[in-house]
């Protein structure tokens, strides 16, 4: 049923008819927020796979507090 469907010209056939809908200026976006949207989707599978006990080995971030001024110069 769907034997040669991905020969070259059903893909020129294809790529003409996206083309022809989007435009060349959005078909060139169309790619930039696909790619970006799969390295977010990556990374956020990335940051799931992270498991609690290493968080917790991780040292906390030190916290330093700036002198308060009182407004009065000498």
């Amino acid at each position: 049923m769907f034997s040669g469907l991905l020969q070259p010209m059903h893909l020129l056939l294809i790529l003409g008819v996206v083309l022809i809908v989007f435009g060349p200026g959005k078909l060139g976006n169309l790619g930039h927020d696909l790619g970006k949207s799969i390295r977010e989707f990556k990374s956020a599978m990335e940051a799931r796979d992270v498991t609690p006990a290493v968080e917790a080995e991780k040292p906390a971030p030190a916290v330093t507090v700036a002198p308060e001024k009182t407004g009065q110069s000498a």
